[in-house]
């Protein structure tokens, strides 16, 4: 059973679930007074590391909620090289769940998120390798116009620039960009044509957020030098939220869902600490903000402002804080008179978010329906309300981006909720998937062409509406996204992203097609209409030497959201070869070449995306002994599907499920990625599948993580953290002669060719005599790692440890790979050489 808080923190979140995660913002008076304290400090902090997961939500929390900084995490990737515990998406579609997990997450601590277009290529040894494959120059352009746009006073870097080497390349590399990007900010000189949006700005002062972690022990670090250290307790508790600040930033960490990172919540006192590395040095030691003005009086005309606001703050009232709507709008007016644009418009959306509370404004802009096609039009419903006595007109609405302008002059009287419908063009809406996947992407780098969009953590929304309200005399404009808002009977109230795509969208059955002989195979494409009464043909586009048929289909669709499917055959060229095949739908003249895919979990909004309707086809040679393939899922990957394509008839295994009579009519059972981390029932089963490989079977184990795993394998086996990421490292065959290298196909040095990513990762570095290594790599500078792929007898059968990454050769279409793997199915065939 969930803990739970108090029912004003719960409502909060809004991270619980789908049907909740869009809904607009309903603030208790508790957290109207804390956006009152927040909107009386100016100061702001940006914290730079790697990757969602690497920020330190207790800090982020602590300066957020007890500081009030505006507090802001760089991540310079987003995830995207990492593993899925919770689905089978990996690479950009990971990075898309990760970024929503990222924004659930500081919803929660009460920061705000940004990012570089740098690409998580995977894990790296050293930021030389890092910086390498991403663009450096690129990247850190990328730091500097996160700082000025953000333009921080504080700036915490989460790991150390001055260690090369001892951690993952991406942690160093994120914390030496930030140290050179400090300097190049302020300079006019670099990076120019930034500045025909933004200007350059110079923070205060750097950080590195250390622990005794990084001195190897807390022995270390109690001896270490502190004159340049300060620290301060993040223990503190909030009792308007009922919570402490570790609470907070426990339940914030909790949403990095698939990094299995649910967690405990923390209590209680805690020291964090930060080393000052550049700038000038606070004057208070326990005040990271110390000798920096985060008063009103920071900005020209901001002392009158002040005043005003203040005293709000002192005398808040929690009962009736619309009482204090008069000095808000007068405070409203002074700020809109500010010249220093920067705090300008941060504060005017801050005290507007604090009016809309005060005075219980209801405003939604919902469309009759989820999606819609560009150059079409659609029906927004609308629904105003003002739950104060305070004097109020809706005065128009506003279409965005069009300004076009609807008149309205609607006396919003108390708790009278008005409800109005209007149809808005979307002529001109560009397609609302992420902006950083629209252009072809390289392993180390996004590309964006619009300056503005860089950084930013979403595609900002299509259709906005501008609410223009006159309340007591003065005029105040809300901006809102247009949602879709309806009910399931077995859900409740439902709010998603409105989306605009494609009129029609097409889709490959399967991402990797292989062809292991000449034999022709069916290619099915799935058509889906993004708007009713569709028709159009569907065409096959193969690479050269490769032939398909019919040349084109016809197809017709007639409600929207509905789908067909036309079936292609294709014939492979009668060499080796590979290529691409791609889906093209031509309506009207106009060619639709996109994959529609929607991805739903229960903590993170609905997300669409668009990719390139395309499949990779391979034609290899390859034989396989044996056919019935059990598959014991861990983490969730796409290996069965691989295998199913060259013909094997792979069954799925619950952990639960498997007995003394489930394995025995398998060929070979493979055990899926981090099993052992993931499905606990395992430690339980393992005697079922011992005794299979005892009885002649035939087990393959792939990589689990080497934290607090035991993997109970037949002999002495001891996992490390070995991992070789040069996915184009050197593989040396140390047991030429071995069965797993011969049958029933010959691998060769060009079988290694092609690996994407890396070579693989937490291999064993400790195992007993009945184990033979089979391969030696190593990336640069490195010994050789012997524990990629281990293979022992046992009983009759064999049982094989490996820690490459079929996981993503396979869904890759890596022809080595394949004959590897099928190798290793096969080798319960042939006894050992």
């Amino acid at each position: 059973m969930k803990k739970t808080f108090s029912l004003s923190f719960v409502l909060s979140l809004l991270i619980f679930s789908s049907a909740i995660a869009q809904k607009p913002q309903k603030l208790t008076t508790n957290q109207i007074y804390e956006k009152v304290q927040k909107l009386n400090f100016l100061g702001s902090a940006l914290y730079v590391a790697a990757h969602p997961d690497d920020e330190n939500t207790r800090l982020i929390a602590y300066l957020a909620n007890n500081v009030k900084a505006r507090t802001a995490y760089l991540s310079l990737t987003r995830g995207d090289g990492g593993q899925n515990l919770i689905g089978p998406e990996i690479r950009e579609l990971l990075g898309v769940i990760r970024t929503q997990e990222l924004l659930a997450a500081r919803r929660v601590d009460g920061g705000e998120q940004r990012f570089s277009r740098a690409n998580d290529f995977g894990y790296s040894k050293h930021p030389d390798e890092t910086l390498e494959i991403w663009n450096k120059d690129k990247v850190l352009s990328d730091v500097v116009w996160a700082i000025r746009t953000f333009k921080p006073d504080v700036i915490i870097n989460r790991f150390n620039h001055r260690t090369p080497g001892t951690t993952h390349g991406h942690h160093t590399s994120s914390a030496m960009l930030s140290v050179e990007a400090f300097d190049l900010a302020g300079d006019k000189s670099k990076y120019s044509e930034q500045l025909k949006y933004t200007d350059a700005w110079q923070p205060n002062r750097l950080f590195f957020n250390t622990s005794w972690w990084f001195y190897g022990s807390e022995e270390n670090f109690n001896k270490a030098d502190k004159s340049k250290m300060i620290n301060f307790d993040i223990g503190v508790y909030y009792p308007l939220k009922g919570l402490s600040n570790n609470e907070l930033a426990s339940i914030a960490s909790s949403q990095h869902l698939c990094q299995g990172f649910g967690r405990l919540t923390t209590r209680g006192a805690q020291t964090e600490w930060v080393e000052f590395l550049k700038g000038d040095f606070p004057k208070d030691k326990k005040d990271i903000f110390s000798g920096i003005n985060t008063t009103w009086n920071r900005v020209e005309g901001g002392g009158a402002i002040g005043d005003i606001l203040y005293e709000v703050e002192k005398n808040f009232d929690f009962v009736n804080p619309s009482k204090h709507l008069p000095s808000l709008l007068k405070a409203y007016g002074l700020i809109n008179k500010l010249n220093d644009e920067h705090w300008k418009a941060i504060k005017l959306a801050e005290i507007k978010d604090i009016i809309e509370a005060c005075a219980g404004l209801y405003l939604e802009a919902s469309a009759t329906t989820s999606s819609a096609t560009p150059d079409s039009s659609i029906k927004v419903d609308f629904e105003v309300l003002n739950r104060s006595a305070i004097s109020m007109d809706l005065t128009s609405i506003e279409w965005l981006p069009s300004k076009k302008k609807v008149a309205k002059d609607i006396d919003l009287l108390a708790n009278k909720k008005q409800n109005f419908t209007e149809e808005v063009s979307l002529t001109g809406i560009k397609y609302s998937d992420p902006y950083w996947l629209k252009e072809p992407w390289d392993l180390g780098m996004y590309y964006v062409k619009d300056q503005t969009l860089i950084g930013k953590p979403e595609t900002p929304r299509p259709i906005q509406v501008k609410f223009n309200l006159m309340i007591e005399d003065t005029p105040v404009s809300f901006t809102k996204n247009v949602i879709r808002r309806y009910s399931q009977r077995d859900v409740g109230e439902i709010y998603e992203p409105f989306e605009v795509l494609p009129k029609v969208t097409t889709k490959l059955k399967d991402k990797v097609i292989i062809f292991a002989d000449n034999t022709s195979k069916k290619i099915v494409v799935e058509v889906r209409s993004g708007e009713a009464n569709v028709k159009g043909n569907v065409t096959l586009k193969v690479p050269t030497g490769w032939s398909v048929s019919p040349t084109a289909i016809p197809f017709s669709i007639d409600q929207k959201g509905d789908k067909t499917v036309v079936n292609f055959t294709v014939t492979p060229s009668k060499e080796q070869s590979e290529g691409f095949i791609n889906a093209v739908a031509t309506v009207d003249a106009n060619e639709f070449n996109k994959e529609l895919i929607e991805i739903t979990y229960n903590h993170i909004p609905k997300q669409s995306i668009l990719l390139p309707s395309k499949a990779k086809v391979v034609r290899l040679n390859i034989r396989k002994e044996g056919k019935s393939i059990g598959y014991i899922q861990g983490s969730g990957d796409a290996v069965p599907e691989s295998l199913r394509q060259i013909g094997y008839s792979v069954t799925e295994i619950a952990p639960e499920n498997i007995n003394e009579n489930t394995l025995g009519g398998f060929d070979a059972v493979v055990v899926g990625i981090r099993a052992y981390n993931t499905k606990k029932e395992l430690q339980f089963k393992q005697k079922y599948l011992l005794e299979y490989v005892k009885n002649g079977g035939n087990v393959i184990v792939q990589y689990n993580t080497n934290r607090g795993v035991d993997v109970q394998a037949p002999y002495t086996l001891q996992l490390s953290r070995d991992r070789v990421t040069d996915e184009y490292a050197k593989v040396t065959m140390l047991a030429k002669n071995h069965g797993v290298l011969n049958y029933p196909n010959k691998i060769s040095d060009s079988d290694f060719d092609g690996w994407v990513q890396e070579r693989g990762l937490y291999f064993p570095n400790e195992w007993s005599a009945e184990y033979e290594p089979i391969l030696a790599i190593n990336d640069k500078g490195e010994t050789a790692k012997k524990g990629s792929l281990l293979v022992a007898k046992y009983g009759k059968g064999n049982y094989i440890y490996t820690g490459l990454s079929f996981f993503r050769e396979l869904p890759a279409g890596v022809s080595g790979a394949y004959k590897l793997f099928a190798n290793l199915l096969s080798l319960k065939e042939n006894e050992i050489k």
